[in-house]
């Protein structure tokens, strides 16, 4: 027992803690959590469908993320092409959090002005959590010894993701409920300005890292131009009319993210293209589960009237159990990251949880069991809690022990913008129900079919998905590590 508990402390080395603290940087950002949903709702005065739009809109940088990739591994400036990027995405960040200050000052007369310049404010924040992001997932492999053996190297490549997602899972322990601590239901300035600490705190963490000089690829000009071309239609049909703008902007993405990916792997072997594919098709299906937590959240405030008091426990018991479940499934989570064949097994253990949480939302709203609400997701998110991390922390090893050398910042783009991708179609399902269904901040008389459709589509697609293409995934027993 006392191995298991410290095992996550063992495994950290002093070069990986500057890093660490850039992930923590990242979950730090949830400070304004429970102050944005507020303000959004009593002060914006913003309807149901003002967030999904908003959540289909600030994902559109992390599709866009290869740009940022072949940047990072390409161009240099003032000789850095790893440190200075840092720097530049916690600029970005802090000038969102400015704006988003002017915002909440109504500097606009209309609520739909301010929601125009709280979503630049969102989006402009994004790209900066999006430069630093494909920076230090750019690092995770840059910190590990590349002298050991093969089978190391793999183990130490997971090790690394574990504290990453340790670090990033410790910010959203702290920040929430200490930002919904100092949240008294009406001082949204304070709490904004005072988030103006996460860009400082990445930017320590890079102040201290200390890495070998990186060696600079040469510009895939495809790569570049195509980001681009992705990123300019985005913006010029984002402000057209057309009425499927969000579909033609994933169908773009998909079709250009995933010609990439197919260019970047045909260099390996056969059987390794076969298994990233195979992986492939079950990550992109499990992500695409209908992710409707801030929808939820909006029911439970209008009509449970959910209080902020409750929502700084969930987070305090969700950032607990997440961070724990990590902490003590670190060994058996190493031994699962390594082996492609094991994500299978695991996200369908997964998928079970995730949907006994959505049959609890089921129960809330048909008042099963005579138990109220709060007891009820209580509960749930307790069950469900421990595991949030499993997921992300397989999906990036594998991404890790599979990144090609010099081009590392851009496969980690090209896979993580396609797990985004995978999300959106998450959320353009969300938007078709709440749209069909014709749910709205006044009217939640749909609300009992829209919770059966997400859990009955989050749980049947994924496992038969699974099902069929786990069992053509290749294994060579020679090559199977336990640590």
């Amino acid at each position: 027992m006392l191995e298991i508990i410290i095992a996550p402390i063992r495994l950290i080395r002093l070069r990986y803690i500057p890093l660490l603290l850039i992930y923590f940087a990242y979950g730090a950002s949830s400070f304004i959590g429970i102050a944005e949903s507020f303000w959004f709702k009593d002060e914006l005065e913003l309807d149901i469908s003002y967030i999904v739009i908003l959540n289909a809109w600030i994902i559109v940088p992390w599709t866009s993320k290869m740009i940022f990739g072949q940047v990072v591994d390409s161009i240099k400036i003032w000789g850095s092409n790893r440190k200075i990027y840092i720097f530049i995405g916690a600029v970005l960040m802090g000038i969102a959090t400015i704006l988003t200050i002017l915002v909440a000052k109504g500097i606009f007369p209309t609520k739909e002005y301010n929601f125009y310049l709280y979503s630049f404010a969102s989006v402009l924040a994004m790209v900066g959590f999006v430069i630093q992001d494909v920076v230090a997932d750019t690092m995770t492999t840059e910190v590990v010894d590349r002298s050991q053996t093969q089978e190391k190297i793999k183990q130490e490549l997971a090790v690394v993701q574990i504290l990453a997602r340790l670090s990033l899972g410790l910010g959203f322990l702290i920040m929430p409920p200490l930002g919904g601590y100092l949240f008294n239901g009406d001082n949204y300035l304070d709490i904004f300005t005072l988030s103006l600490f996460v860009p400082i705190v990445s930017i320590i963490g890079v102040l201290f890292i200390d890495l070998d000089e990186v060696e600079s690829s040469p510009i895939n000009k495809d790569i570049i131009f195509g980001g681009l071309a992705l990123a300019i239609s985005t913006i010029l049909i984002g402000y057209s009319n057309f009425a499927y703008s969000q579909e033609l902007i994933f169908l773009l993405s998909f079709v250009i993210v995933l010609y990439f990916l197919n260019e970047m792997i045909q260099d390996l072997d056969k059987d390794t293209i076969h298994n990233i594919k195979m992986v492939m098709i079950i990550i992109f299906v499990y992500q695409a589960i209908p992710h409707s937590d801030e929808i939820i959240k909006l029911w439970q405030m209008n009509v449970f009237d959910f209080k902020k008091e409750f929502f700084i426990k969930i987070s305090l018991i969700g950032g607990v159990l997440g961070f724990l479940g990590l902490w003590f499934s670190t060994k058996y989570i190493i031994r699962q990251s390594i082996n492609e064949k094991s994500i299978g097994k695991v996200l369908l253990w997964l998928v079970a949880i995730s949907t006994i949480l959505s049959i609890s939302n089921l129960l809330i709203h048909y008042k099963v069991f005579n138990i109220d609400a709060q007891s009820i997701f209580l509960i749930a998110t307790t069950l469900s809690a421990p595991f949030k991390y499993f997921a992300m922390v397989l999906m990036l090893t594998l991404i890790a022990i599979h990144a090609p050398k010099g081009k590392t910042g851009t496969w980690f783009a090209l896979m993580t913008s396609f797990i985004n991708i995978a999300i959106q179609v998450g959320g353009l399902f969300n938007k078709y129900l709440i749209n069909t269904l014709h749910i709205t901040k006044e009217n939640y008389s749909e609300f009992g079919t829209f919770l059966w459709v997400i859990t009955i589509v989050g749980s049947i697609i994924p496992i038969i998905t699974i099902l069929i293409f786990d069992k053509k995934i290749k294994i060579d027993k020679k090559t199977s590590l336990t640590p």
